[in-house]
C-alpha cells in the first residue's frame, strides 16, 4: 500500500521542491514508526527527482540520527545491497556514508565500541566486504568532519575494521581519505600526502565523493608552498566536471584567495552562494551559507586591505621620487656653486696679479704683457681643473647610485 502511494509521486512530483521532500519525509517516518525498512527498490542515483531514493535517503537519515552507530551503518549497507541496483549503489553509499557521518560527527564511537562492532561485522559480512567498507567510510567520515587527522590516519592504516574492507581499500574515496589525513597531520610529510592525492585524483574510477574529499584535503592541509595554486587548479578541474557543485566553487574561491586574487575569489564565492541548495538532509543550508558568507567577508576585507596597501605604496613611490629629484637638484646646485667659486677665485687672483705686474716699473710693456698672458693662462687651467674634477667626481657618484 505504501509503495503504491509512493509510486504515484513519480508522475506528479516536481523535482527539487520542498513539497516532494515533505511527502517523502512522511513516507519515511511511516516506515520508521512501523519498525520496518523500506520495501521498494531504488533504480537511480538522482537525489532530486527520484521519490524512492529521496524516501530511502530520508529514512536512513532518521535512522542514523536516532542511532549514529556502526551497527546502523551495517544495516544500511545490507539494505542497499538488496534494494539498490548495482550500477547506482556505489555513488549512493559514498554520499550516504560521508553525509550521515557529517550530521552525526559529534558521536564518534570509542575504541572498545569499534572493536566490538568490528567482530560482528567481520563474522557476518558478505564476500565482497561491502558492510565493513561502508562502516569504515562512515566512521572515517566522522573523523574527517571533526578534523581529527592523526586519528583518521591511524584508523585507516591499521584498524581491523578498515583492514576488513579488503580490496575496497584501493578505492579512490578510501585513498582520498588517507590523503586528507596526511595533509592535515603534522606527523606525515606533505610529499606522502601528495602522492596519495595524485593516486586518488588520477584514478580512472574516481567518484564525486572522492573528488570532494581530495579538494577538502588541500583546503584543510597544513600550509605548504603552492597550496593556493594547486587548490585553485584542481577545483577548476572539478568544476569543469561538476559545474553546479557549490562546494567546488567554494574551494575555487579559497584557492584564489590564497593566491591573493581577490576579484576572482569574490566571483567564485558568489557562485557558490548562488548554487547552494536550499533543500537536503545531509547538510545544513544555514551552516554552509554562514561558512560561505564568512569567507566572503574575509575576501572583501583582504581586498580592501590590498588596495589600501597598493595606494600607500604608490604614495611612497611618489614621495621617494620627489626626494630623489630634490637631492639631484641640490647636487647640481652644489656643483654649480663650486664651479662659480673656482672661476671667481681665478678672476680675483688674475686681477690682483695683473695689478702687481702693471705697477712694476722695472719691466717693459712687452714683458708685462707676456707675464699677464702666462699668469692668466695658469689661472684658467686651474679653474678648468677644478670644474672638470668636480664634474668627474659627481658623475661617478651618480653612476654608482644608479647601479
Amino acid at each position: 500500500m505504501i509503495e503504491a502511494e509512493l509510486a504515484s509521486l513519480v508522475a506528479a512530483s516536481t523535482p527539487g521542491t520542498r513539497e516532494l521532500e515533505r511527502e517523502c519525509d512522511a513516507f519515511a517516518r511511516h516506515y520508521l514508526s512501523q519498525g520496518v525498512e523500506p520495501q521498494f527498490d531504488v533504480a537511480s542515483s538522482n537525489f532530486v527527482s527520484d521519490p524512492f531514493l529521496i524516501c530511502a535517503d530520508r529514512y536512513w537519515n532518521l535512522r542514523f540520527t536516532a542511532a549514529p552507530t556502526l551497527a546502523t551503518a551495517v544495516e544500511c549497507a545490507g539494505w542497499a545491497t538488496e534494494r539498490i541496483e548495482n550500477a547506482h549503489r556505489q555513488p549512493i553509499l559514498e554520499k550516504w556514508a560521508i553525509g550521515y557521518a557529517f550530521i552525526t560527527r559529534g558521536t564518534v564511537e570509542s575504541l572498545p565500541e569499534i572493536a566490538d562492532a568490528t567482530a560482528d561485522i567481520i563474522a557476518n559480512d558478505d564476500s565482497d566486504c561491502s558492510r565493513a567498507y561502508f562502516a569504515t567510510m562512515y566512521h572515517a567520515g566522522k573523523l574527517r568532519a571533526n578534523l581529527s587527522f592523526d586519528e583518521l590516519s591511524q584508523f585507516l592504516e591499521s584498524s581491523p575494521l578498515a583492514t576488513a574492507a579488503g580490496a575496497h581499500r584501493e578505492a579512490p574515496i578510501f585513498v582520498a581519505l588517507r590523503s586528507f589525513a596526511g595533509f592535515g597531520s603534522r606527523r606525515i610529510t606533505t610529499e606522502y600526502a601528495m602522492s596519495l592525492f595524485e593516486k586518488s585524483w588520477t584514478a580512472p574510477d574516481r567518484t564525486h565523493a572522492s573528488v570532494d574529499i581530495a579538494l577538502h584535503a588541500l583546503e584543510a592541509a597544513v600550509p605548504f608552498d603552492e597550496q593556493g595554486t594547486l587548490l585553485r587548479a584542481k577545483a577548476a578541474e572539478a568544476i569543469a566536471e561538476h559545474p553546479d557543485n557549490c562546494l567546488f566553487h567554494f574551494r575555487l574561491a579559497l584557492g584564489a584567495f590564497l593566491c591573493d586574487d581577490h576579484d576572482a575569489a569574490l566571483t567564485s564565492i558568489d557562485d557558490a552562494l548562488r548554487l547552494l541548495p536550499a533543500t537536503g538532509w545531509r547538510s545544513s543550508h544555514g551552516l554552509l551559507s554562514e561558512q560561505f558568507l564568512q569567507v566572503r567577508r574575509s575576501i572583501l576585507l583582504a581586498r580592501s586591505d590590498a588596495r589600501r596597501v597598493t595606494e600607500q605604496q604608490r604614495r611612497l613611490d611618489r614621495h621617494e621620487q620627489a626626494v630623489a629629484e630634490t637631492a639631484e637638484l641640490a647636487r647640481r646646485s652644489v656643483i654649480r656653486a663650486v664651479e662659480l667659486v673656482a672661476v671667481f677665485a681665478a678672476v680675483i687672483a688674475f686681477a690682483v696679479g695683473s695689478l702687481n705686474v702693471t705697477l712694476n716699473n722695472n719691466l717693459d710693456l712687452a714683458s708685462r704683457l707676456w707675464l699677464l698672458v702666462l699668469f692668466g693662462g695658469g689661472l684658467l687651467v686651474f679653474a678648468l681643473l677644478i670644474i672638470g674634477g668636480t664634474w668627474w667626481l659627481t658623475r661617478s657618484s651618480a653612476h654608482r647610485r644608479r647601479e
